[in-house]
């Protein structure tokens, strides 16, 4: 963050805010130029910092309001059962975040189905397809407290 100036920064939480507003609507908030803005947010996109703009949608309605979080434990931890276990997360829709961690377990996954019903058929597929798991614990949501996608800037 150390090349953005304020500017650059407040076009970043804008679009955090609305992916959707138009240049026009930004460049007015920003009291910059409509070609100023539409170059500071082209060159924001070419250096990365905005990766995709996308929907967010809601769970509930789409039949997959039952978010949960499942700590895995490998029995190895070798660069095979590594690279096994990451090829099939990627692969699982259910999957919404995969993180390999330190600590007590191996993995952090946060996913999304439609009930408890499918979190067991799900974990049966995802089990039966990854080798050598030795150990999960799964964290059923009962109340989303905070959820975002906003990054402090």
């Amino acid at each position: 963050m150390a090349n953005l100036d304020r500017t650059d920064r407040t076009i970043l939480k804008l679009l955090q805010q609305d992916g959707r507003m138009t240049n026009v609507e930004l460049a007015k908030r920003i009291h910059l130029s409509p070609a100023a803005c539409l170059e500071r947010t082209k060159r924001l996109q070419q250096a990365g910092y905005i990766r995709k703009y996308m929907a967010v949608l809601d769970p509930n309605l789409l039949g997959v309001g039952l978010l949960v979080f499942v700590e895995v434990a490998l029995d190895r931890t070798t660069p095979e059962s590594f690279a096994s276990f990451k090829s099939t997360a990627q692969k699982m829709p259910q999957i919404m975040e995969c993180h390999m961690v330190a600590g007590g377990f191996d993995y952090l996954i946060k996913a999304r189905v439609k009930d408890m019903t499918e979190y067991r058929a799900f974990l049966d597929e995802f089990l039966g397809s990854v080798k050598g798991v030795r150990e999960t614990h799964t964290y059923a949501v009962m109340e989303e407290v905070k959820n975002t996608l906003m990054l402090p800037l």
